[in-house]
């Protein structure tokens, strides 16, 4: 753990800071501040004074942009927007490093030939993970608290994150093929179709979406 991501979780103490940062960030779009006011429940200016220490801090990114229908002369000028920061950050106490030894355990797995082992192991601890589901707790509630960001779209629950994204950056075939095993475990451990999920890569997003109601 490093001072600067301390500092960027501390950012998050405020609630209504909080709530302003997960509503740009569910929205996978820019979001100006009038919505981002509306949105928290809150006066314009304050909204505005969150979202801009939320950029100060590295969580958002601001640009400008035109929000309404109007184009060209008479239409104003652009307004301020915000959308999620590239980075990520981690906090831990005592510090740890599991990220360095994710990635070396990948290595190895692609240098052994061992997909298919590691496929069936995250399946295995798909299972282990619905066994730790609260009666009745609904799905999309599952994936949200895994960190997937889930949000519904043409019939399908698409994940707006991917949390094992830095490992997926560098080993993609092998770690997508296991989160895709590892949600097929998770839905075959909660009693439902493991086929529900497919592997349905977007740029930016989980490379893993679900189908809704158990409908393929």
């Amino acid at each position: 753990m490093s001072s600067d991501d301390l500092g960027v979780v501390a950012a998050l103490n405020d609630p209504v800071r909080r709530a302003v940062y997960e509503y740009v960030i569910s929205q996978g779009r820019e979001v100006g501040r009038n919505e981002a006011a509306e949105a928290a429940g809150v006066q314009r200016t304050l909204a505005a004074f969150h979202l801009d220490k939320l950029v100060e801090a590295g969580l958002l990114e601001a640009g400008f942009k035109r929000l309404g229908e109007k184009t060209g002369p008479g239409s104003g000028r652009p307004a301020k927007v915000y959308r999620r920061a590239p980075g990520e950050w981690q906090v831990s106490v005592p510090a740890r490093d599991y990220r360095t030894l994710a990635l070396v355990l990948a290595e190895a797995v692609d240098l052994l030939g061992g997909d298919e082992r590691a496929e069936e192991a995250a399946r295995r601890a798909g299972g282990r993970l619905a066994e730790r589901v609260e009666p009745g707790e609904e799905l999309e509630e599952t994936l949200r608290r895994r960190g997937y960001e889930p949000y519904e779209e043409e019939g399908r629950l698409r994940l707006r994150n991917c949390p094992f994204h830095v490992l997926a950056e560098q080993h993609p075939l092998l770690v997508c093929s296991m989160n895709l095993s590892l949600c097929q475990g998770l839905l075959e451990g909660l009693g439902q179709d493991p086929a529900r999920a497919r592997l349905d890569p977007r740029p930016g997003e989980c490379c893993v979406s679900l189908s809704i109601n158990n409908e393929n």
